[in-house]
């Protein structure tokens, strides 16, 4: 597989899985996106797709590319001048699909500008609006979207350019992962994999971490974004927590029990704030919050360190050896001050 590079974020084989995220702010406004985007930057996001509807929205989007320092993505529809304009105005990749944008020659601009930039090209297929020709032939199915992909691809090595990145997304589970499935078996290009319009930060990161899961675990994917109803900050939270749960980052994690009539601490609220606490921690330090001493050292002695409930109080232990009691009043600053201390001991 042929890597590309989106801004200094590599993409391909042999590359750790980007997580990626979309602005919801109008890209006219110029401050809000920026301060959009340094929030996600700061959430952990690698890379961030704009819309850009329109030739005004390209030349906002010029403007916020000078003043933030991450990777971007201009989200280009059927227009090849706006996809000219942004390339010409810093963008990092684009997504556009060439079959949507008419003529060959409109096709050639924007593969040679690309091609002149460095920069890859992601078409982006989605189930809801292919080619109506894709629909007669092959009706609402996975491989219709894979022929769809094939076909805008073709279009664009027609035209020398081969910095192709590929996106595969529907709203139904099954449908997605059988696309990107049978698109990894017949093509080579990095993929970019999400399940679109999943719904809302419940329902839809159930979807995505099905979908996107499922894919990864069987080598599937380059690059991932969790579609969401919510706040892109809460998109990028779940991509990286998606990828810890599957060992393809490196992070600190959190074991937490579901908690039962055994349980004599609040301990939903300790885990909770526990888990944001975490997600600073770059060093894969695991923590366990456990909520009786039949679920604690030793169903958690994998855990660098981590509690076990009492009635009103908790032991303390390390690699499921009991250190000491510690009121439940203590729990959250003795906890914050064993992970500082153990992840201070990783960086020397």
């Amino acid at each position: 597989m042929q890597a590309v590079n989106v801004g200094g974020v590599m993409v391909g084989n042999g590359y750790g899985i980007s997580v990626q995220t979309m602005t919801t702010t109008d890209t006219k406004n110029i401050e809000k996106t920026v301060e959009m985007i340094d929030q996600l930057q700061a959430a952990g996001a690698d890379i961030v797709r704009l819309a850009v509807p329109d030739r005004e929205a390209a030349v906002s989007f010029a403007a916020i590319r000078k003043k933030v320092n991450i990777p971007l993505v201009a989200d280009i529809h059927f227009d090849y001048r706006i996809a000219l304009d942004c390339i010409k105005g810093g963008a990092d990749k684009i997504r556009i699909n060439p079959g949507n944008i008419g003529e060959a020659a409109r096709v050639r601009a924007v593969a040679k500008a690309a091609k002149a930039a460095g920069i890859p090209i992601r078409i982006g297929v989605n189930s809801g609006s292919l080619e109506p020709a894709m629909y007669e032939k092959y009706g609402h199915t996975a491989r219709a979207m894979v022929e769809s992909a094939k076909y805008n691809a073709q279009l664009l090595l027609r035209e020398g350019f081969e910095n192709i990145v590929v996106s595969l997304k529907a709203s139904d589970v099954q449908k997605t992962v059988e696309a990107y499935r049978l698109m990894a078996t017949e093509c080579d290009y990095p993929l970019h994999i999400g399940v679109t319009e999943a719904g809302t930060a419940y329902a839809g990161l159930i979807k995505s971490a099905a979908g996107i899961g499922s894919l990864l675990l069987d080598g599937i994917g380059n690059t991932i974004r969790v579609s969401l109803s919510a706040p892109p900050v809460e998109e990028v939270r779940a991509g990286i927590t998606l990828l810890k749960a599957l060992g393809m980052r490196k992070g600190a994690t959190l074991i937490s029990c579901p908690t039962c009539g055994r349980c004599k601490i609040n301990l939903m609220p300790i885990a909770t704030e526990l888990e944001h606490f975490l997600e600073k921690i770059n060093q894969p330090i695991k923590v366990a919050v456990m909520g009786c001493a039949v679920n604690g050292p030793g169903e958690a002695r994998e855990a660098d360190v981590g509690i076990a409930g009492g009635d009103g109080k908790a032991v303390l232990f390390r690699h499921g050896e009991i250190v000491r009691t510690i009121p439940q009043d203590e729990i959250m600053s003795v906890l914050k001050a064993e992970v500082e201390r153990i992840a201070l001991a990783w960086e020397a």
